[in-house]
């Protein structure tokens, strides 16, 4: 009897540790990342400028009300299928995206989706974010990419 007693205590004494609690373990940081991954979405790159023929804009401090304006219809017409204003769709909002992005980089997405998918970190991350789905080139010109980035500008 005295041996059935020991050898139950001993099996709860063993049990208890090695069934014990594994908050040690993650208040460590074992088990876990270092850090959440922020999506690329939402990350903030001012400095990378993207992949691509533009390599430098100059954004006056006021708004071209015109060429916002052509922008939009621009916008309207090759991009809101699949980027709408308010919300991520099948690609991301455009709103807010100048505190995100250098309009280097907005504008070399706009351009050539294809070679900034490609070559660009931040563009792969995006294409990952929203499960392959490729930002199709419009063959939009320098012009109206730029008159999209003004407009970019409003939202």
């Amino acid at each position: 009897m005295k041996s059935s007693i020991k050898l139950f205590f001993l099996s709860v004494l063993f049990l208890s540790f090695s069934c014990g609690n594994d908050n040690k373990k993650e208040e460590a940081g074992y088990g876990k990342s270092e850090t959440a991954k922020v999506p690329a979405s939402e990350r903030i790159d001012l400095s990378n400028k993207g992949v691509g023929s533009i390599t430098s804009v100059d954004l006056p401090l006021v708004v071209d009300e015109e060429l916002a304006k052509q922008g939009e219809e621009v916008y309207n017409k090759l991009c809101l299928a699949c980027h709408m204003v308010d919300k991520k769709f099948i690609g991301p909002s455009p709103k807010g995206i100048l505190q995100r992005r250098s309009p280097e980089w907005v504008m070399n997405m706009i351009l050539n989706p294809e070679k900034m998918v490609k070559e660009d970190p931040l563009a792969k991350d995006l294409l990952e974010e929203y499960n392959g789905s490729p930002m199709v080139g419009q063959n939009v010109t320098k012009d109206e990419a730029r008159a999209i980035l003004e407009y970019f500008r409003t939202l």
